[in-house]
């Protein structure tokens, strides 16, 4: 068996925020899993030593580790420890949107939908039906309705979302936003537009104008400018979260 886990930051850091800081254990541990630093086999620190080491109490070290554990990337063994599991060889692909919880993982949710939804509008523009634009505009009329009544507006941004994918006729691209679920929608885990100091009135209507440019070139039947609306609404999700990511880390 490999050597001990070793964690950072310092345990002279200064101690943050209580909301932020189970996400950062996760993701201090994880990363050093993921880069390959810590083996399947080691053993992480114990529970006082992540303590000493990561500056937070017992309560946030077994949330961080149970969510490591819903990660598949650790499982702890009753009276020994708990371990670094080795990946998954099965082939199966899965992301459980329980785990994704840090702003991190949500960055990268949204760079996979880049690449992933870029071509559903694309495919969309193409193959759509008269019937499938018909629940396009429906969603976008009633995520512009839960906006202007400060009702909430996810449920209709995922429909919208959803819709696209139908459309391109390929279930995959279907499976795969239906199983991510309202995760693929960030606001439902973090509140962008209030951390980033943004009316929220303004940013939805944003949002909106975003979406209208994708329903319109779909309607065109447009493919390559269908490809560049959703390119576009969702890189500038991604830098709305990356302002929210500055904010926190200047508050931490």
């Amino acid at each position: 068996m490999n050597t001990p886990l070793t964690t950072q930051p310092d345990p002279g850091a200064p101690r943050k925020k209580h909301r932020n800081l189970a996400q950062s254990v996760v993701a201090n541990i994880a990363d050093g899993i993921r880069n390959g630093s810590s083996k399947p086999g080691d053993k992480l620190p114990t529970e006082s030593e992540l303590m000493r080491t990561q500056g937070v109490s017992r309560t946030v070290i077994r949330e961080a580790i149970s969510h490591l554990q819903a990660s598949g990337l650790v499982e702890t063994r009753h009276g020994i420890g708990t371990f670094v599991l080795a990946a998954s060889s099965s082939g199966s692909f899965d992301i459980d949107p329980e785990t994704v919880i840090t702003m991190r993982d949500i960055l990268a949710i949204l760079e996979l939908r880049i690449s992933l939804e870029a071509e559903a509008a694309g495919l969309a523009a193409a193959r759509r039906s008269d019937e499938q634009l018909a629940q396009m505009r429906m969603a976008l009329d009633a995520f512009q309705k839960s906006a202007h009544e400060h009702g909430d507006s996810v449920a209709a941004d995922v429909q919208f979302h959803l819709h696209i994918a139908q459309a391109t006729g390929n279930r995959y691209f279907v499976d795969i936003l239906t199983h991510l679920g309202t995760t693929i929608i960030p606001r439902t885990r973090i509140n962008s537009a209030r951390l980033a100091h943004d009316d929220p009135a303004a940013y939805l209507d944003r949002v909106h104008r975003e979406h209208e440019d994708i329903y319109n070139a779909i309607v065109r039947q447009d493919p390559e400018t269908a490809r560049a609306a959703m390119r576009t609404h969702l890189s500038n999700s991604r830098e709305r979260l990356r302002k929210v990511q500055d904010s926190m880390a200047l508050a931490s």
